[in-house]
């Protein structure tokens, strides 16, 4: 279609299972609740996946794709609930369109359904609301998974961030976060589960996040050494 835009594949379910997996792993590890790492409506917003299907899907079902506009719709609606103003009101149809740089009409014809939606409109809605690339056209699955990625990306920082936690509060010297990472995950096993991610984007994200976890762990030696 020449207005529209092509659909991405979507990622097998195997992804989202095995992420969820890891999450609530970690969720033990920590002593978190996993209704709480697994809140539907927290995912959902993180997302933009409808509730009920962010449930059915944690639950191991296969809930209905809608096409690429109806998914668009659904997202939309979505961020103008969730991401409201500072005075909490909704941005008007013109507050949009003077923030993704489109005319009133455009914006309008978009938000009504009128209009099938480019890439190009869905990058300039997405900057405006300040969320990730692709949280208006990614499929179900691979949105959830994704918005589980990030969850396990802070359950890792925490996890790593527990030994200092531990010192303050006068128990007893941890091991190295990192080493325990290691121990807990090992570097195989992080090499598995990143090969068994579904594309290019997720693995450089994993990389993306090693690098942050190494970066927060760093020794303070070597944080003053780089600082000099």
């Amino acid at each position: 279609m020449t207005d529209g835009f092509q659909a991405p594949v979507p990622v097998a379910t195997g992804a989202l299972a095995a992420t969820a997996a890891r999450v609530t792993e970690l969720a033990d590890k920590l002593g978190r609740a996993h209704a709480e790492v697994l809140n539907p409506s927290h995912l959902s917003e993180s997302s933009g996946v409808p509730e009920d299907v962010v449930k059915s899907l944690l639950g191991g079902n296969q809930a209905g794709e809608p096409d690429v506009q109806a998914r668009f719709l659904q997202r939309l609606d979505l961020l103008r609930r969730t991401r409201l103003k500072p005075n909490g009101r909704r941005y008007t149809q013109q507050e949009i369109a003077d923030g993704a740089g489109m005319s009133r009409q455009q914006a309008g014809a978009l938000i009504n359904g009128d209009r099938r939606p480019t890439m190009e409109h869905c990058d300039a809605i997405q900057r405006f609301f300040g969320v990730h690339a692709g949280f208006l056209t990614a499929h179900d699955v691979d949105a959830l998974t994704d918005a589980l990625l990030r969850t396990e990306q802070q359950l890792l920082q925490d996890f790593a961030g527990r030994e200092p936690e531990a010192v303050s509060a006068g128990g007893p010297p941890a091991a190295d976060p990192l080493a325990r990472l290691l121990q807990d995950h090992g570097i195989r096993g992080i090499a598995w589960r990143a090969a068994q991610l579904p594309s290019d984007k997720h693995r450089d994200k994993v990389t993306e996040w090693l690098d942050m976890l190494l970066e927060s762990v760093k020794p303070a030696d070597a944080v003053k050494q780089t600082e000099s």
